[in-house]
């Protein structure tokens, strides 16, 4: 027993400590050119009031490109390294197993790049770009627009799909100290309403819509052109 209790502590902070070692690296990689350039273009400008004008009018540049590339070295990052949530998992999590701890990885890794990078990316072709990278599989025309899709990995959108404002979805839930998980899968043109909360497993048919502030229970499947609305859904027509 003290043998096994070891080990999961010796996996816990080897997992942790990975995250931490990785963001460090990433926010370097990303950081570096920035600071480069900087340096490079502070050299040949004259007096201090210049650089300080000059260093304000390039931070909001300096931001994006920051932003862009921490997003795709995070998103390559977690693809070589094998940080994925696995699908149909059913475990505890005080055992802190490998397909545990790499869900807990993948998970950092993503709210560390929607806390950096989301807030100026989010429903654009750049942030589509990045969960396509980190696992999505989207199809043409998707628009995203909200920061809390986590599990990338195990999100399918079909053509058209429209995520609303604020709307929570992810792969995964824990129950009763399990954590447990399914594919997203939502069909051809679904709307999916602001604010609204999806569960795993969810599925839709093309041109399903959900209605704002809604809340879709686990393993739901929203039948083709119906509407849904309510806490939990309830089909309109």
């Amino acid at each position: 027993m003290a043998t096994t209790s070891w080990r999961r502590s010796v996996r816990f902070t080897w997992a942790a400590s990975s995250v931490v070692l990785l963001e460090t690296v990433l926010f370097a990689a990303a950081f570096y050119p920035v600071l480069l350039a900087w340096h490079a273009v502070a050299a040949h400008v004259p007096s201090d009031t210049a650089r300080i004008l000059l260093a304000s009018a390039l931070a909001i540049p300096a931001y994006l490109f920051f932003a862009v590339s921490f997003m795709l070295y995070s998103a390559l990052a977690t693809r070589v390294l094998g940080w994925r949530t696995a699908d149909n998992l059913d475990l505890p999590l005080n055992e802190f197993s490998w397909p545990v701890l790499n869900w807990g990885r993948y998970s950092m890794t993503i709210h560390v790049v929607r806390v950096f990078a989301g807030p100026a990316f989010r429903s654009t072709t750049f942030w589509n770009l990045y969960m396509r990278l980190n696992g999505a599989r989207l199809g043409r025309l998707v628009w995203v627009n909200s920061l809390s899709l986590m599990d990338h990995n195990l999100l399918d959108f079909d053509d058209e799909v429209v995520i609303g404002s604020d709307v929570h979805l992810s792969g995964h839930v824990v129950e009763h100290g399990r954590l447990k998980t399914k594919r997203v899968q939502l069909g051809k043109g679904t709307v999916i309403g602001v604010g609204s909360v999806l569960g795993i497993g969810v599925t839709s048919g093309p041109h399903a819509q959900v209605g704002p502030l809604s809340f879709v229970p686990k393993h739901t499947h929203l039948e083709a052109a119906s509407t849904y609305l309510g806490v939990p859904v309830h089909k309109l027509h």
